[in-house]
Order: C-alpha cells, then sequence, then structure tokens
C-alpha cells in the first residue's frame, strides 16, 4: 500500500481557477496542480459565475454554491469523484461508429 505524506503548510491552497478542460490550484509553496475538469461533474456543470465562488481551507477547496469539495490530497493522489466518466472525443466516436456494421 502505498501512502501518500503532505506538509498542510507547504499544500495550502490560494488559488483555484477553471478552464473548459482544466481546475488548476496554485500552493502556498508555489507548485501549481492542474486535472482535468471531468474528473468533477459537478464543477464541469456549473456556470462561470458558479466556478469563480471559491473558498479555501488548509485542506482543499469549497465551492458553496454547486456543494463541491476537492482535497488537496485527492489532487494529489489523482482521484476522480464518484460517478466521473472521460468525455469521449470527437475523433474517438467516428472510430467507433466506422466500425459498426
Amino acid at each position: 500500500m502505498t501512502t501518500l505524506q503532505i506538509e498542510v503548510e507547504d499544500a495550502l491552497p490560494l488559488a483555484a481557477e477553471c478552464d473548459d478542460r482544466h481546475l488548476t490550484v496554485t500552493l502556498a509553496d508555489g507548485r501549481v496542480l492542474q486535472t482535468p475538469l471531468w474528473w468533477y461533474p459537478r464543477l464541469l456543470a456549473a456556470t462561470a459565475e458558479q466556478k469563480s465562488r471559491v473558498e479555501f481551507s488548509p485542506l482543499g477547496i469549497h465551492w458553496p454554491e454547486i456543494d463541491e469539495d476537492i482535497s488537496v490530497a485527492s489532487m494529489l493522489r489523482g482521484a476522480k469523484a464518484p460517478g466521473a466518466k472521460e468525455p469521449v472525443s470527437p475523433t474517438e466516436l467516428s472510430n467507433s461508429r466506422a466500425k459498426q456494421p
């Protein structure tokens, strides 16, 4: 079993922003974490305004309007939210249709 140990002071989130594809979080020690936005279905479905209303805690990020909480540790572990499904790319969709009889 692998254990992830982080110093809470170093992993304090200072900033978070979402674009169309990623959640990007800047930590107090200068690291920048970036994860695919599809990992967090509630955040993916939120409006730009809802995504911009964010609160920080020593352990993570909270979006009160959509009741989403993401810990820094879960981002570092690569943990996806329950129900997260990778979107099908247009290329994959075309290929799967071409294979159908």
